[in-house]
């Protein structure tokens, strides 16, 4: 607001002079206004005088006109009954003056033309003089705003004792506990914490190429802008269907010690389109799940399977696309409650429908990592061991510390290792008897560490080296086949390390041992490791040459564990898709078909809905050949011959079946003995070279 506004607000003329500044207090007594006065006429009046002498011109007249404009301002000044809108005007104009009303212009208005020097000077003095009792009016508000600001300290101080008796009190009534630092889970969120901005893979390739490099014309553009829902995980694209509810929800079961568990739930509607993708699965088809999306282009496991089919033709960006829809179309179900970050919000992996959020989020971890995006991947891995920690369906913990190696997070590591070594005993696992040694090893060759902390890093990494190969000596072969590096004929020769390390293993042990060197080889790929690597097999070497008591006792450790692995492990090899690992896997679980959509499922799974029965139910138990030939043999009906009171009758036409279904192959046989081809007459090529040969 312009200051002539102001002064027809305030009910002034422009010829008015402006507010003394110097003479505004709060909560003074009129004694004290009166002594102020008279300092203040006393100072105008040897302003004035000053100002007369400088000027040759005799100073009463002008005392006697200060004084009495005085007068008319404290009059003025009683007029007023709003204090607030002083103090307002005295910060207002204490910053900045207008020329209109600029006080030193207003007492020199007597004087000469001549004079404009002095009469400037004595206006500097003036405004010197209002910036002053500005400053007392700012310093007197800081001085109740510090006194509010206590209370509210004291206040607040008080609050949280309040909200915890609330949130307690919530608890008891509700039964659902909030997250709180004292809960059982507060080592794993400090390890395991997830953000939600290293879950957008933007965020790293910012980091590493600049927002420039990768936003491009990305960018969203103004005009036909589509507003979809915020989300965390996935963000939707123009490319997609419309999106439609599929009919999935999530509901809270119960809540425990601080943990929320929640499942997934399909509608009638949903359960329909899943037992479409059933029966287009058994058909062997890709085209009928296509088929089926066009119909449901959100339908979770159709997704799923034509990702991998996707995959498999080397179509990566479609496969990965349908991952991101997958997962869009979940985080669109989430429970208002549930939570990615807080690591109290839990999915029961023996329910079918919370699977394929897990291997949806596996499969799209996997991408990020292929991508070059490896601490997105680890934020997604530390997001799947949030989902069910103590079972891990998928295993997460022979993955996690790959990532995390190859996302330089060091300490990390070795924070989770110390962590859940007790409870979970991760020095028995390969990954992390090597990947922690290897961690050590890296942290004593950083630059910001001190000569003594370098030192005792890498004694440590030492000793946990020996320890991992003394623990597992069938690791160091395959891993220098794999990086290409000839071993030395000490080495390749000795027992400890040579083919009977490889042959003697237990089927588990071998299964753990080809995953970790199949996935982590190329970490030990530098020279610098390499080197310290052959340090540490001549030293071991060394032990076992002495008979060190601990070489016999990892020995007994390994015949007595690791005989069978866990279904989860066997689950998380088939996921990794590692060659070498896979061809360890056991013949009972091989000669099981695996989906892509649900791979080994648990054995005692929790079903909600059950797929209705098949018309032709009594068919399923016949092979492929049989149905051809009863397609032959329209006559022999089993379906409908088949009388529960007559059991001679079943077993004669069976019987029929087989004799008809032996002569038929007998026929076949001689017919396809009795084919001959005739080859196509060859034309004479009258340019053919005679030497030529075929």
């Amino acid at each position: 607001m312009s200051t002539r506004a102001l002064r027809r607000l305030k009910g002034k003329q422009r010829g008015q002079e402006a507010l003394d500044l110097g003479d505004l207090s709060l909560g003074d007594s009129p004694e004290e206004q009166v002594e102020a006065e008279v300092g203040e006429e006393q100072l105008d009046t040897a302003n004035a005088a000053n100002a007369a002498n400088a000027a040759n011109v005799s100073p009463p007249s002008n005392s006697k006109s200060s004084s009495s404009r005085k007068t008319k301002k404290n009059k003025a000044q009683e007029n007023f009954s709003n204090i607030y809108e002083l103090i307002c005007d005295a910060e207002n104009e204490s910053d900045r003056v207008s020329p209109d009303e600029d006080p030193g212009k207003n007492k020199a208005s007597g004087t000469k033309k001549n004079n404009n020097k002095d009469v400037e000077n004595q206006g500097q003095e003036h405004e010197e003089e209002s910036t002053k009792s500005g400053d007392r009016v700012k310093k007197k508000k800081k001085k109740k705003k510090t006194k509010t600001t206590s209370e509210d300290g004291q206040l607040n101080g008080a609050a949280p004792e309040n909200i915890d008796l609330l949130l307690e009190n919530l608890e008891l009534s509700n039964g659902v506990s909030l997250q709180s630092e004292d809960c059982g889970g507060s080592v794993r969120r400090s390890v395991l914490h997830v953000e939600h901005r290293n879950l957008n893979p933007e965020t790293e390739l910012k980091r590493y190429f600049g927002a420039r490099a990768v936003l491009g014309d990305q960018r969203p553009r103004q005009r036909n802008r589509h507003f979809h829902r915020s989300t965390w995980i996935t963000s939707p694209k123009e490319s997609w269907p419309r999106f439609s509810r599929p009919g999935i929800s999530m509901t809270l079961l119960e809540s425990k010690n601080g943990v929320h568990y929640f499942t997934f739930e399909h509608n009638r509607d949903y359960q329909q389109a899943q037992f479409k993708f059933l029966d287009a699965v058994e058909s062997m088809d890709p085209n009928n799940i296509v088929a089926l999306l066009q119909l449901n282009p959100y339908h979770i496991d159709s997704l799923l399977q034509l990702s991998d089919v996707c995959r498999i033709q080397e179509d990566q960006e479609m496969a990965r696309d349908l991952i991101e829809r997958a997962l869009y179309s979940f985080e669109c179900a989430f429970h208002p409650l549930f939570s990615l970050t807080s690591g109290t919000s839990q999915l029961d992996y023996l329910r079918p429908e919370n699977r394929a959020f897990y291997l949806a989020l596996y499969k799209h971890m996997m991408f990020l990592e292929k991508r070059g995006c490896p601490r997105t991947a680890l934020e997604y891995c530390k997001l799947i061991l949030c989902l069910d920690p103590d079972s891990d369906p998928l295993c997460m913990l022979l993955l996690i510390d790959f990532l995390m190696l190859r996302s330089r997070e060091y300490k990390p590591l070795l924070q989770l290792y110390q962590d859940w070594e007790e409870h979970r005993n991760l020095s028995q696992l390969p990954n992390f008897a090597f990947s922690c040694a290897l961690c050590h090893f890296h942290l004593s060759q950083q630059d910001d560490v001190d000569p003594e902390e370098s030192d005792k890093q890498r004694q440590q990494a030492d000793q946990m080296l020996q320890s991992a190969l003394i623990m597992f000596p069938g690791v160091l072969m395959p891993l220098l086949d794999l990086c290409t590096v000839q071993p030395d004929s000490t080495v390749s020769s000795h027992s400890f390390f040579g083919p009977k390390s490889q042959i003697g293993q237990p089927p588990a042990l071998a299964e753990l041992t080809a995953l970790y060197v199949g996935r982590t080889y190329s970490l030990w790929k530098e020279a610098v490791v390499m080197l310290w690597l052959e340090e540490s097999v001549k030293e071991v070497l060394r032990r076992v040459d002495a008979k060190d008591p601990l070489v016999e006792d990892c020995e007994n450790k390994r015949k007595q564990r690791y005989q069978s692995a866990p279904r989860n492990i066997h689950r998380h090899v088939l996921l990794s898709e590692i060659k070498e690992a896979t061809s360890t896997l056991p013949l009972e679980v091989t000669i099981q078909p695996v989906m892509g959509f649900d791979p080994l499922p648990p054995l005692d799974s929790v079903i909600s809905y059950t797929r209705p029965e098949r018309q032709h139910a009594g068919a399923s138990n016949e092979s492929t050949l049989s149905l051809f030939f009863r397609s032959l043999l329209p006559n022999f009906n089993l379906q409908g011959g088949l009388r529960q009171e007559d059991d001679m009758e079943v077993a004669r036409v069976g019987q029929e079946l087989n004799q008809e279904v032996n002569r038929l192959m007998v026929a076949m046989r001689d017919m396809l003995a009795n084919i001959r081809f005739q080859e196509p007459p060859r034309e004479d090529n009258p340019y053919r070279d005679e030497d030529e040969w075929d």
